[in-house]
């Protein structure tokens, strides 16, 4: 997800190293903090992929600073992925956010809602944290009132994603009449 975050922000301007941690960080770093020595590697990687390009300019005060621009290629690899998230990116609350982030760069309505109904699909399916044997337990049934409240928020963050998901289809559906 980290080299989804790199290519979503840089898709709209360029930015340095520093700038890119910080949006990301804004992000993702309540759930998991960017270290630069993971940053630094993925944007390497990207860059070798022929996905990134640098260009030294010189520093305001400090020393010249690296700034990173999506190449053409960048920018295709970004909507790949995007039209193509695998089933993690899906299911993993986390990792669908950073997804989300930067659906909008998929420019055909036909191609975000695909996204949107993958994400549908998985949360219409019954689940639960506990289990009785195979059985989804429903947070009324737990004795355990902190269990029970891990239950209760998220059914409710559910229900909210639900109403969201089915309401953002019928205006993308909408425009594609």
């Amino acid at each position: 997800m980290l080299e989804l975050a790199i290519l979503g922000f840089l898709y709209d301007t360029p930015l340095h190293g520093y700038e890119l941690r910080k949006r990301i960080t804004a992000l993702t770093g309540h759930v998991k903090p960017v270290a630069e020595s993971t940053l630094y590697p993925a944007i390497k990687r990207l860059e070798n992929a022929g996905l990134l390009e640098r260009a030294t300019q010189p520093g305001s005060v400090a020393a010249p600073r690296h700034v990173l621009t999506l190449t053409a290629e960048g920018r295709l690899d970004l909507r790949r992925r995007l039209a193509e998230p695998a089933t993690q990116d899906i299911s993993d609350e986390n990792r669908w956010f950073t997804v989300l982030a930067f659906l909008r760069h998929l420019e055909e309505p036909v191609a975000q809602a695909a996204v949107l109904r993958r994400r549908l699909t998985f949360l219409e399916e019954p689940a639960s944290f506990f289990y009785e044997g195979d059985r989804p337990l429903r947070a009324e049934e737990l004795d355990d009132p902190f269990r029970r409240g891990i239950l209760t928020i998220a059914r409710a963050t559910s229900k909210a994603e639900l109403a969201w998901l089915r309401a953002t289809l019928e205006s993308l559906d909408g425009a594609r009449r």
